[in-house]
């Protein structure tokens, strides 16, 4: 597969990343969102990326989508394949060998995250996009689907840091917030967010060289 053209020209459709559960949760109306997100994204012509799972939200997202006549692209590691948790009736499948690369791929071929619930792997994930945003690695909009208040008390402790003076208070608009499917979808296909790297950027005359950003 060719590699996706980070200079704006490419015209492939949209592709959303969606960070989410390998456990179904404690709750039906995790499932739900999941399914409901598959189904949206596909009904819109827009590939699915994730990571590669039959299992949890992540195969539910997966399903859905799949059923709706969907593009779906799935990135696992050799791990998680020899442990027959992958897929097998995706669009696409990369197998990669570490959860860096998957990480990596996954943002490399998407246009925007939404992050559904989940556990530490999908916090870890949404914590490296987050952070990339920040550093002005990637310009990417990331948005949480906020299902029955699941990331309130993420949302606080954001909240918390930027008062205690660990994030800056224009940062705390990388993270997004929607209620519903379809306005995680808008934000997600929208513009990232305007705001301040925080060590680097991209000098102005677009030469590639590194600057330290002011302040």
């Amino acid at each position: 597969m060719s590699r996706p053209d980070v200079t704006g020209t490419d015209p492939r459709p949209t592709r959303l990343c969606l960070f989410c559960g390998s456990n179904a949760g404690s709750s039906d109306v995790y499932t739900e969102a999941a399914r409901a997100f598959g189904a949206a994204v596909a009904q819109r012509g827009i590939t699915l990326v994730y990571g590669g799972g039959s299992v949890g939200l992540m195969g539910e997202g997966a399903n859905a989508a799949l059923a709706e006549g969907g593009r779906v692209i799935g990135v696992i590691t050799e791990q998680l394949l020899r442990a027959e948790v992958a897929h097998g009736g995706l669009t696409e499948l990369e197998v990669v060998n570490s959860m860096h690369a998957r990480k990596a791929r996954m943002t490399e071929l998407s246009d925007g995250f939404v992050v559904l619930p989940g556990g530490l792997g999908t916090l870890d994930e949404l914590a490296e996009i987050l952070t990339w945003n920040q550093l002005g690695i990637v310009t990417k909009p990331v948005v949480l689907l906020d299902v029955d208040g699941y990331w309130a008390a993420l949302h606080e402790w954001v909240e918390s840091a930027v008062v205690s003076g660990f994030v800056r208070p224009s940062h705390r608009m990388l993270l997004q917030r929607a209620a519903t499917v379809d306005e995680a979808i808008a934000l997600a296909t929208g513009p990232a967010p305007d705001v301040g790297h925080k060590w680097i950027d991209l000098d102005p005359s677009n030469t590639g060289e590194i600057r330290r950003a002011d302040g």
